[in-house]
């Protein structure tokens, strides 16, 4: 996995959403420009053992956004329609190799991703970890995440970053005001 595109949000559709970095903020910077981009991106997380190269991005973004818009507004019936719409597509087949290896396949890898995400989304919405889904408290991050921790208070996506961030800030604040 290259550092290119974030990981660790406890999800496979969870990382697909923080394509779009710091969203409704004024930092916010889209991960997927371009379906060279996208097909980075499959390529780092998708299951195929060969590149992916899309030819357009035009349905990761619209999954990406139906995603996004299940997770945390209510349910439109137009969202519903997108998900149940990508949900419908063939997923990535399983074949074992000659040599026993197991190689994921599908006529079209794209849209064989899309609907993987979408399964994936509607499986966390429907399950008890769905309880857990948090958005990061990082003041320009928003990205959200699934809170594994034993108590359930984890408050940012990646301590490394944004909990990091926070500490700074706080001890900067406590050596100016000290």
């Amino acid at each position: 996995m290259t550092d290119r595109f974030r990981a660790g949000a406890g999800r496979l559709c969870l990382d697909f959403i923080r394509t779009l970095r710091h969203r409704g903020t004024s930092s916010e910077a889209e991960e997927l420009p371009d379906p060279a981009a996208w097909g980075a991106w499959i390529d780092a997380f998708g299951p195929f053992a060969t590149p992916v190269r899309p030819t357009s991005v035009d349905d990761a973004w619209v999954a990406r956004e139906a995603i996004h818009s299940l997770l945390t507004d209510s349910l439109r019936p137009s969202v519903r329609q997108r998900l149940n719409r990508f949900a419908a597509l063939p997923v990535p087949a399983p074949s074992l190799t000659t040599a026993g290896e197991l190689r994921w396949q599908a006529s079209d890898p794209p849209s064989a991703m899309v609907a993987l995400l979408v399964h994936d989304a509607l499986d966390l919405v429907t399950s008890p970890e769905f309880a857990r889904v948090r958005r990061c408290a990082g003041p320009t991050c928003g990205a959200l995440f699934l809170d594994t921790s034993r108590p359930g208070t984890r408050r940012w996506c990646s301590m490394e970053i944004c909990g990091n961030q926070a500490k700074k800030s706080t001890y900067r604040a406590k050596a100016t005001a000290g």
